[in-house]
């Protein structure tokens, strides 16, 4: 990952989910607030319909780890090896070890989400998230100690990096809890975005300057511009997010009026409704005691 290459992929990768999020994210608010529950069944009946039944999500994770570990691994001209013959021995390539540690954990995660969609009796979503929440506990952990022995730029940059990882986090470890928050579904969309494009964006400072000099790490104007050029990651994500709701919204208001008038109820593969548990259960009670009341009137 120590290259343009390593940061190029992983960025466009993350890139690309945050704006298929974003689209997700976007149908499920103008269908009435509702999110897409991830459980429900294809409604592809055909010959096709175990391939469609696959989590998608999973495989294109563990696609991605495969050849990003591959890559890592192709980069080491004399081999990936753990540690030196000299005595006594020394460990060797700590920051490739470190990288190829996340591609495993990319690839586990995608291969839990194909056992837990596929394989199992019944999909467990709770699994799911607590592994997706393991993972980034973890990636924070490795990149607070990847940039140990770095300065100047290179150490900049990557602290903007492990800030995304950390308030991204922050955003699952509260999902545990309120899986259905439509503030924290786009909070996590939104970060996404920006960790895709800002690893990206590292690619280009560190390893292919567009001015075709190298950033200094004793001027203080390009330590300075590290900063600026993330402010304008987050300005240009957040407009990128209003946009693609813009597009969602009109292109749904002119070829989809009907799931507009009828709501979340008859949009297909949405469920759970806005409001808490607690103010349904509240309405059911109510109801029931109002049919009571009139079985009482009633009776003679």
């Amino acid at each position: 990952m120590g290259t343009f290459i390593g940061h190029m992929y992983p960025g466009l990768f993350l890139l690309a989910y945050g704006l298929y999020r974003a689209v997700v994210v976007s149908k499920a608010v103008i269908l009435s607030d509702s999110f897409p529950d991830p459980s429900l069944p294809p409604k592809n009946k055909g010959r096709w319909a175990r391939l469609w039944k696959m989590s998608h999500r999973g495989l294109l994770k563990m696609l991605a780890g495969f050849g990003l570990m591959a890559y890592e691994i192709s980069c080491v001209e004399r081999g990936l090896t753990l540690m030196n013959r000299d005595l006594p021995p020394r460990f060797m390539y700590a920051k490739q070890w470190q990288h190829l540690t996340m591609f495993i954990l990319l690839t586990l995660n995608g291969c839990i989400d194909i056992m837990s969609k596929n394989l199992l009796p019944q999909r467990c979503v709770p699994l799911e998230k607590g592994i997706l929440v393991l993972t980034f506990y973890v990636l924070l952990l490795l990149l607070v100690s990847h940039v140990q022995d770095s300065v100047g730029v290179e150490m900049h940059v990557h602290s903007l990096l492990i800030l995304v990882v950390l308030l991204l986090m922050l955003v699952f470890t509260a999902k545990l809890w309120a899986p259905d928050t439509f503030q924290l579904a786009v909070i996590e969309t939104f970060l996404f975005q920006m960790m895709g494009s800002w690893l990206v964006q590292a690619g280009f400072i560190l390893y292919k300057p567009v001015s075709g000099y190298p950033w200094e790490d004793d001027n203080i104007s390009d330590i300075m511009f590290v900063t600026t050029f993330f402010c304008w990651h987050v300005m240009i994500n957040a407009l990128c997010l209003l946009g693609i709701y813009g597009v969602s919204s009109f292109w749904h208001r002119c070829y989809h009026p009907s799931w507009k008038l009828t709501g979340s109820r008859e949009a297909p593969g949405y469920i759970y409704s806005r409001r808490p548990l607690y103010q349904l259960l509240q309405e059911v009670e109510q109801s029931e005691k109002d049919d009571q009341a009139l079985l009482s009137k009633s009776s003679p």
